[in-house]
């Protein structure tokens, strides 16, 4: 079990960076029915491809083509993602109700 987690933190810091902006913002999206189907397939895939290369017990590197491939898949899965439309919060919901109230 260790080395499972082990080796996914290795993956996981091997994954290219994602912006600051991205990161920071903990929103959430509206999936439609399209995106949530790809998010779910590129989900399967990415843990398909990372359970063959963690029974495979292999030396990790960057330039190896599994980790490559998990770093394409996890860069479409935080595009299709990022292009959903982002939620309006709580906060924001009431902030836009009392502003459109006080006009």
């Amino acid at each position: 079990m260790a080395t499972t987690a082990h080796h996914l933190s290795l993956l996981s810091s091997c994954a290219p960076a994602v912006p600051a902006a991205i990161a920071s913002t903990n929103r959430r999206r509206k999936l439609s029915p399209q995106a949530g189907q790809a998010l779910e397939k590129l989900s399967h895939a990415i843990e398909y491809l990372t359970d063959e290369y963690i029974h495979e017990n292999g030396p990790m590197s960057a330039s190896d083509g599994s980790i490559k491939a998990v770093q394409l898949l996890m860069s479409l899965n935080r595009q299709v993602y990022m292009e959903c439309p982002v939620v309006p919060s709580f906060r924001d919901r009431c902030r836009s109700f009392i502003h459109s109230c006080l006009k």
